[in-house]
């Protein structure tokens, strides 16, 4: 079997990498630091986030996250942060949620309604995923909706009760296509309502240990 070049004149080569401008490179890498702070620097926190604290405060159940793709990474850390500080959650993939998952939403074991909470991020609010999660899952009895978009024609917006707007962001890079600046935006609000609710709840580091039984942080907590 005759195996193909990497490359054939029809095919440039690949650009040799060490041709390339070492202080080109770091000013390139400094344009992204600087897009992603500007990203979060632009963020205004307002009446929609104390709302979002109250409905996360109240809710007697797991707190539910959703996010496919990048936003789906967001929102997978932000479960495991609101877990490991004093507010449990459960990331629900809106892929797996079309085959089964969503019965994680609607009535317990009792006979009284649910009072679920779900968060879903999405920068365009546009991922018919993630709609169709909260669409169907209206139909379980969610209660409470608290989306963290951008765009301002998100159908998102529509859907939730509550909206924290991460404003209008430009991506970082030429193409301005890969989520970066906005996941950063993103990331940031999660840990805001993460922290501010572990606060208001007079989280304790004796109870954040508790639920570290391993590691440096874990060890950190349970001196303190």
């Amino acid at each position: 079997m005759k195996l193909r070049p990497a490359w054939t004149e029809d095919l440039q080569p690949p650009n040799d990498i060490n041709a390339v401008d070492p202080i080109e490179q770091i000013g390139r890498a400094y344009n992204v630091l600087y897009a992603e702070m500007a990203a979060i620097e632009n963020l205004r926190i307002g009446e929609s986030f104390v709302e979002a604290i109250r409905a996360l405060y109240s809710c007697p159940y797991p707190i539910l996250t959703t996010g496919m793709g990048k936003a789906g990474h967001i929102a997978r850390k932000f479960a495991a942060t609101l877990c490991s500080t004093g507010s449990p959650a459960v990331y629900l993939h809106p892929g797996e949620a079309a085959h089964g998952d969503l019965g994680i939403i609607g009535p317990g074991i009792t006979a009284n309604p649910r009072e679920d909470v779900l968060v879903a991020f999405s920068t365009s609010g546009k991922t018919e995923e993630v709609l169709e999660t909260i669409r169907r899952g209206r139909n379980l009895g969610l209660d409470t909706v608290i989306g963290v978009t951008s765009h301002p024609d998100s159908e998102l917006r529509e859907l939730s009760d509550i909206v924290i707007d991460m404003g209008t962001i430009d991506e970082a890079g030429e193409l301005g296509l890969a989520p970066s600046a906005s996941i950063a935006a993103m990331l940031a609000i999660s840990d805001a309502l993460a922290i501010v609710l572990s606060e208001e709840k007079g989280f304790l580091a004796a109870e954040f240990g508790a639920r570290h039984h391993g590691g440096y942080l874990g060890k950190k907590a349970r001196r303190g």
